[in-house]
């Protein structure tokens, strides 16, 4: 900042910006960033595989697998009855699917959570990664 008198102005000092440096370091900053810029954007070759898009197979949405569980603790899959190790081994092979199916679990009122968990748990050790519960809506 730099101070002059005023000429005239009684000897006051007047206070004023001396804006000149402040361009020099804006322009040297912008002849900097306008020769660094190119250099930023790197260019790499990478020749990309070619898709062929008619032979493209029609996946969609996979049917969801419905397990239904009884108050006894019996074990439906897809209205089939199956043990739980039956399950777990149809469970096993439906993970390895692309897309992944769905499971939806069914329970009854009365039915142990405990069984629900382990029908649960084997689904998710199996590696199924969509796993919900089907409930119906409370009539008033």
């Amino acid at each position: 900042m730099a101070f002059s008198s005023n000429e005239g102005g009684g000897g006051k000092p007047m206070a004023a910006i001396n804006v000149v440096p402040l361009v020099d370091v804006m322009l040297v900053l912008l002849i900097i960033f306008m020769v660094t810029a190119p250099l930023m954007s790197h260019r790499v070759q990478v020749e990309l595989p070619e898709a062929n898009l008619d032979e493209r197979p029609e996946a969609g949405p996979a049917p969801p697998l419905t397990i239904a569980v009884t108050e006894s603790g019996a074990i439906y899959l897809n209205d089939q009855p199956v043990s739980l190790a039956q399950l777990e081994s149809a469970l096993s092979v439906e993970a390895q699917k692309t897309p992944q199916p769905p499971v939806n679990v069914r329970g009854d009122r009365t039915t142990k959570y405990r069984v629900v968990n382990e029908v649960v748990t084997v689904a998710q050790a199996q590696g199924m990664r969509k796993v919900g519960f089907v409930a119906t809506t409370e009539s008033n």
